[in-house]
This record gives C-alpha cells, sequence and structure tokens, in this order.
C-alpha cells in the first residue's frame, strides 16, 4: 500500500496537468461550436465543402453537427487522443522511472515481492486513468449541457467514456508492457508513444482510404468511434471482448517480463 500512495503523490501534479489540459479542450472546442452555430450556418454546411482528407482527420462520419452532440462527437476523437496519450506515458513511466531515477535498488531492498510491486504500481495507474476518465465526463456533461440547449446526450457521453476507458487501458498496458520488456527507459517511452501515434494516424488513413478498412483491427482508436457509438449505437461487444484479452495479456506480459528481467541499479 506504501508503493501504490508512493505512486500516486509521484503522479499528483502531472494529474492535474492533464485534467485541466482536458477540460479546457472541451470548453474551447464546444465554445467553438457555439460560435459557428451563432453565425447563421450549421456545421453540416461547412463540413460538406471540405475535402475528404480534412473530415477524415475531423472524425466526422454520421454525425450530426448540427447538434451539440454531434460537434462534441468530432471532438471526442481529439479527448480520446489525449487520454491515450496520458495512459500509455503513465503506464510506461511508472515501471520504467526506477531504472531512469536510478532507484530501482532502493525499492528491491524492500520486504516486498516483485509481483507486490508491480500490482500496486498498475493499480496506481488504474486510479490515474479513472481520475481522468471521471474529469472528462463531469467536464463533458456539464459543458455539453450548457451549449445544448436542452439537448439530452448525457447517456451517450456516459456511453462514450466507457470507450474511452477501455482505450486508455489498452494503451496502459501496452505502455507497461514495453517498459518490463525493454530495459532502457527512453527507449520505452519512445516505443510506446510510437505505437500510439501510429496507430491514431492508421485510424485516420483508414477514413480516408475505405480499401484498407480490413485494417482497422490493428488500431484501437477504431474500437470506440463517437461516429459508432453514438445516437443508440452503443459499444460494440466484440471490440470490448478484444479491448478486454490484450489488455489481460499485456499485463501478463508485464508481470512476466519485471519478476525475471535483471535491473540497472
Amino acid at each position: 500500500m506504501n508503493i501504490f500512495l508512493r505512486e500516486m503523490k509521484a503522479h499528483r501534479k502531472s494529474l492535474i496537468i492533464w485534467s485541466v489540459g482536458i477540460v479546457l479542450l472541451i470548453t474551447s472546442g464546444m465554445g467553438e461550436y457555439s460560435a459557428v452555430s451563432s453565425s447563421g450556418k450549421t456545421m453540416n454546411e461547412l463540413v460538406e465543402s471540405m475535402p475528404r482528407s480534412i473530415k477524415a482527420i475531423m472524425g466526422v462520419g454520421t454525425l450530426d453537427l448540427s447538434k451539440a452532440s454531434g460537434y462534441y462527437g468530432i471532438l471526442f476523437l481529439y479527448v480520446s487522443l489525449i487520454g491515450a496519450i496520458h495512459a500509455v506515458m503513465t503506464g510506461c513511466n511508472i515501471i520504467a522511472k526506477e531504472e531512469r531515477d536510478k532507484t530501482s535498488e532502493f525499492l528491491l531492498v524492500k520486504p516486498v515481492s516483485r509481483k507486490s510491486i508491480i500490482t500496486s504500481k498498475l493499480l496506481a495507474t488504474l486510479v490515474n486513468l479513472m481520475i481522468i476518465n471521471t474529469v472528462t465526463l463531469v467536464s463533458s456533461i456539464y459543458i455539453t449541457g450548457y451549449y445544448g440547449k436542452g439537448e439530452k446526450m448525457t447517456g451517450d457521453i456516459i456511453t462514450l467514456m466507457m470507450g474511452l476507458f477501455l482505450l486508455q487501458l489498452l494503451f496502459m498496458t501496452i505502455g507497461t508492457a514495453i517498459a518490463a520488456i525493454n530495459r532502457k527507459p527512453t527507449k520505452s517511452i519512445g516505443l510506446s508513444t510510437g505505437i500510439l501515434m501510429f496507430s491514431f494516424l492508421l485510424s485516420i488513413v483508414i477514413d480516408m482510404n475505405g480499401k484498407i478498412e480490413p485494417l482497422k483491427y490493428l488500431t484501437p482508436f477504431k474500437y470506440f468511434e463517437a461516429k459508432n457509438i453514438m445516437y443508440g449505437g452503443g459499444l460494440d461487444l466484440f471490440y470490448v471482448l478484444i479491448s478486454i484479452g490484450i489488455a489481460t495479456v499485456l499485463s501478463v506480459f508485464t508481470y512476466c517480463f519485471y519478476q525475471q528481467r535483471d535491473i540497472n541499479v
């Protein structure tokens, strides 16, 4: 439990910064929607004139952009990106920082097993993700409610946050597994974020070129898209099971490799 509290305290400042960043993104994004909608032109008209590549980058799909919920659906793509970056970096750092900061020896002389150490670290990371997710949920409901002019979207936002949490969980375990396998902290972080950015860019390229749609299974960003979840679509059980399965396997890798490897001290 002391290791858990130590990790929570160590990530307290970054957690606040990430939380504030997400709130500012949602606030500025929905404020932009308010400005555009009050200008006399609907977002649907504006987007219709855009090239397909821009639509793909925006993640428009079949969202009704004349509504606040539809505009939030676009915004959710970038909320997801921020949430995933936070998850993969926190997951990777919480494992790799002991070697980076030369504190491995201090930690390992404690009368606790490596299994207990990694469990405490994973729990601390999980709580960090839950806090970020809760901040995103509460701020999203409040801010979209303010600009939505009575439109009911709380249910859709809650469903989106469930998808976001699974996305966070996936990238968290990608980060922890890579950090447990790779003994060099800087390379672990670089590889983890590289996988994330490749996954994100692939999801955009797939939207731009329908011929490579089968590749959608390679990018978690295609698992929980707002254009498929909102307006009653809900979460796809297949993607939910895939996400849980991958996260479980990666967690097992984290435990196995962390307990077996020699740690630099």
